[in-house]
């Protein structure tokens, strides 16, 4: 699993316009599995994904799919971690 933090690198008038598109690109990955939960910072300086992907090279090839990544309007950090403990909600992590 991984927790994937977006950070900003333009002013939030340049992330606005593309953000339809992002929102577009989140959603097709919520329908294929890939991601759990996303959201955008406080303050808004980026944001952070859940993702459920084993594998950190096939996160990577998904990610360049990003508007934000391909009009190089984020950076992306990539933290991997094996959950030990989860809600009852999200046990199926643990499986």
């Amino acid at each position: 699993m991984f927790i994937i933090n977006l950070i900003y690198k333009t002013e939030l008038e340049k992330i606005d316009q593309f953000l339809d598109d992002h929102i577009a690109f989140l959603n097709e990955q919520y329908e294929l599995g890939h991601f759990l939960a996303s959201g955008r910072k406080v303050p808004r300086t980026g944001g952070i994904i859940l993702s459920n992907i084993k594998s950190k090279s096939e996160l990577q090839k998904i990610i360049e799919k990003d508007p934000f990544k391909k009009n190089e309007l984020a950076d992306y950090e990539l933290t991997e971690f094996v959950p030990s403990k989860t809600c009852d909600e999200l046990k199926f992590l643990m499986e």
